[in-house]
């Protein structure tokens, strides 16, 4: 690899007994076929990168009851759903500055891969589940509460203010249950073109709908995404 690991293990605060695993929790699928070419072993990260997910859920939920014990289920929903979001993973990869490290295929090199949120938050999963098999449950929860977590602080007015994207809350909301993603339709505009109130419709799914009004478009729509997480919240309990 082109970047020294022993940078990226002194920012993940581990040094790796199993230094294959860190390699392996790096490897994206467009890389397996020459990496078998070159050393005639098989292994991309998505294994790792689905115990990575579980893991991190679990610690994050655990985390978030100790630290918000007056919080009621639909906010601690809320917050966990913000914290293992591809957006924020993206931004603990970046932090990390993990692109570097990727190994990837030809082809996804040259499209660049390297800066693609969706590479960058899968493989931050896959790390943590490389933490896990290396070092056990500590080795992770050190890792997530630091780097996913630790900007969360305990107050009840910061952690709110963490959760302001309901769009990409419902949209993460939507993959986790096999859902289509939510379609939004403005369905009315109202008053002067210096004042309109828009009101916007999102659907998810054939059961889930909700309209909210606001002074943009923008605004509504995150009022309607946040009703209808609101909605799915009570559902699931």
């Amino acid at each position: 690899m082109a970047a020294d690991l022993t940078i990226l293990e002194s920012a993940l605060g581990h040094s790796f007994k199993d230094r294959e695993l860190l390699e392996r929790a790096l490897t994206h699928k467009s890389r397996v076929y020459e990496r078998v070419a070159e050393s005639g072993i098989a292994a991309d990260n998505e294994q790792l990168e689905f115990l990575g997910d579980s893991i991190l859920g679990f610690v994050v939920s655990e985390c978030l009851v100790r630290r918000f014990a007056s919080f009621p289920e639909g906010r601690l929903s809320k917050l966990k759903a913000h914290l293992v979001s591809a957006a924020r993973l993206h931004e603990v990869a970046q932090e990390l500055g993990l692109g570097e490290y990727l190994l990837l295929g030809r082809g996804e090199e040259m499209s660049g891969g390297r800066e693609k949120k969706a590479l960058l938050s899968d493989a931050v999963e896959a790390l943590i589940a490389a933490l896990y098999l290396d070092a056990g449950l500590e080795a992770a929860r050190r890792f997530i509460e630091t780097r996913v977590i630790g900007a969360l602080h305990a107050s009840e007015n910061a952690a709110e203010a963490a959760v302001t994207d309901y769009k990409s809350a419902l949209q993460e909301m939507a993959q986790t249950l096999k859902l289509p993603p939510p379609r939004y339709v403005i369905v009315a505009e109202n008053g002067p073109e210096h004042s309109k109130t828009f009101t916007v419709e999102v659907r998810l799914g054939k059961e889930w709908v909700s309209q909210a009004q606001g002074l943009s478009k923008k605004s509504a729509g995150q009022r309607a995404a946040q009703q209808i997480l609101q909605q799915l919240t009570e559902w699931g309990r």
